[in-house]
């Protein structure tokens, strides 16, 4: 088939094969290297007299983007110059990306996407993603196909029904943000090839009553669906993704409580598919409780901990921390008791009202009758800490400043180097700070964030704060997927990925980090790759075997370079003008 440009893999590099030519090529992001086209690629492709003169290697526009990414005034500055130069010139904005990833993750995904999430509309440019609209179900081939790509080649797709995004809710259309910067993290930390990937939003219209009475809101202008309806249309868009992208990986990103578990538990033994919120979110924290442990010489097993917020993430991570009991040898039925989970009407109990996930941890009420309570009849966070006394403190309710001082002496007063990680965010609905948690645990606690905090000094000892950011696994994890063509996603491969992150720290010395640090992500996700693949291939998945597994993942990573470039000539190639 004849295309405007293809990315080939040869024994010599890359090759980018390319037929159009001239001003064509500058508008063509993945192809458009500004002024690094060498003359004689410039006399090949048209583009004399499009170009200045001067030649300039990567290595130098890097220097120079990064120079005006520093002056940009705050973080949506900054993500806005990102999103333009992704916009104009898709490989120098990788290998920026790549130069500078601990710093510019923040700003491309998590805290800084979510104000450009809510300022979509408003100014809109450059379409990214397939939209998909629950009103126009019959035409979901169509915008499915809106990338141009063949069968073989979409390796995967984050989709979005943009519900729950990242701790400010239901966002509507311009949750496709959120698919586009999961895949730039792919594509920075794991090596995906960017032209290999597909952002999707399902637009089931919005319960956001600021995006309806917003004139500029650009998605449909109706109540978010739910029930029958909304189930057909997740369907209908799984069939048709998976038939016309049978080897892609299916991501779903940031839905709803209500449909999240659901979602997946309908459609992981059918299709390769992996939900972030929930599985990504339980390796990255299970890893770091992992890390924890080890530092602290103890086993899982014997741990008692409570989730404040089991809801969708909160649940996923009980679920992984148990299936890893009971790895250690701990009974199945036994290993539910050491959890505690709290709703926002408090602990989850029989008898009380709760979501069907949220079931196997529901304690049982006559349990409970000899507990000393504040409220009789009510279980709150401070009254659970004090009867279970728990050595893990699991933060992922969306209530800042829920850990109060008052929770966190009680806990630290039985336990010597009590667990704490307050996950949610942004920054600004943390259950609590690290500087107060280690005020109030003398210095004692392990502690992991959501957020990104500075290292906090404490009676002499640097602490580095670790951040439970799911790209030190998802990335990792759809690379392996796709090496070894796996045909699930499942447990036992979650379960690998958080343990190679849990290997890959020492939480043993004063003051160290309970998980890597984000400037290592893209050994660390080479290195669950393998692990996946290992465990893909033990549990019967994988249907591509690989000799030698760390070559095989390393040799498919993409490196942000300006590939060899070959003019070709098809039907896209402008014809000479007759000079008559």
């Amino acid at each position: 088939m004849a295309r405007q440009f293809q990315f080939l893999n040869t024994p010599e590099g890359e090759v980018v094969e390319i037929a159009v030519r001239g001003r064509q090529i500058t508008t063509r992001p993945m192809i458009n290297f500004g002024t690094g086209y060498t003359r004689e690629e410039r006399h090949a492709l048209g583009l004399n007299g499009v170009l200045p003169p001067a030649v300039t290697p990567i290595e130098t526009q890097e220097k120079v983007a990064y120079s005006q990414y520093q002056k940009q005034p705050d973080n949506l500055s900054r993500y806005t110059f990102l999103m333009s130069l992704q916009d104009r010139n898709e490989v120098l904005f990788y290998r920026v990306l790549a130069e500078h990833l601990d710093e510019m993750l923040p700003i491309i995904y998590t805290p800084t996407i979510g104000q450009a999430i809510q300022e979509f509309s408003s100014w809109f440019n450059v379409p990214r993603g397939a939209f998909c609209s629950i009103d126009d179900i019959d035409n979901l081939d169509e915008a499915l196909r809106s990338s141009n790509q063949g069968p073989d080649d979409i390796d995967l797709i984050v989709v979005t029904d943009s519900e729950g995004i990242l701790g400010i809710g239901d966002q509507g259309v311009g949750g496709i943000r959120i698919a586009v910067g999961k895949l730039s993290v792919y594509t920075a930390a794991a090596g995906i090839h960017p032209l290999r990937v597909l952002p999707v939003v399902l637009d089931v219209g919005t319960d956001n009553l600021s995006l309806l009475h917003d004139p500029t809101y650009l998605g449909a202008r109706h109540a978010r669906v739910r029930g029958e309806r909304y189930d057909e249309f997740v369907a209908a868009f799984v069939e048709s993704a998976t038939r016309l992208y049978p080897k892609a990986m299916l991501h779903w990103e940031d839905f709803g409580a209500s449909n999240a578990h659901r979602i997946l538990e309908t459609y992981r033994d059918q299709h390769c598919t992996f939900n972030d919120d929930i599985q990504g979110t339980a390796a990255v924290v299970a890893a770091a409780v992992l890390s924890a442990v080890r530092a602290n010489g103890e086993r899982l097993s014997d741990q008692r901990v409570i989730i404040h917020g089991a809801g969708t993430a909160g649940v996923g991570i009980a679920d992984l921390l148990r299936e890893e009991m009971v790895r250690e040898g701990t009974d199945p039925a036994e290993a539910y008791r050491k959890f505690w989970g709290m709703g926002s009407r408090g602990l989850i109990h029989t008898g009380g009202k709760m979501r069907p996930f949220q079931e196997p941890y529901a304690r049982p009420a006559e349990e409970l009758r000899d507990w000393q309570v504040a409220v009789p009849g009510e279980y709150r966070l401070l009254d659970v800490v004090q009867n279970v006394r728990p050595t893990i403190l699991i933060g992922t309710s969306a209530q800042p400043g829920s850990f109060t001082e008052q929770v966190v002496r009680e806990m630290a007063a039985h336990t010597e180097r009590p667990i704490i990680l307050p996950l949610s965010n942004p920054t600004s609905l943390a259950e609590a700070n690290p500087t107060d948690l280690l005020e109030w645990t003398d210095g004692r606690a392990r502690i992991a964030t959501g957020s990104p905090f500075p290292k906090v000094e404490y009676n002499g000892v640097t602490h580095t704060i670790a951040q439970a950011n799911n790209a030190l696994v998802f990335p990792g994890l759809g690379l392996g997927v796709i090496a070894c063509r796996a045909t699930r996603i499942n447990d036992e491969m979650i379960a690998a990925a958080a343990r190679v992150v849990a290997e890959n720290t020492d939480a043993s010395k004063p003051g160290s980090g309970l998980l890597p640090s984000m400037d290592t992500v893209r050994a660390v996700s080479a290195m669950v790759a393998v692990a996946v693949v290992e465990a893909a291939e033990k549990t019967g998945v994988a249907t591509v075997h690989l000799a030698n597994p760390i070559q095989d993942v390393f040799q498919l990573m993409w490196n942000p370079v300006y590939p060899k470039v070959k003019a070709v000539v098809n039907e896209f190639t402008p014809k000479p003008k007759n000079p008559n």
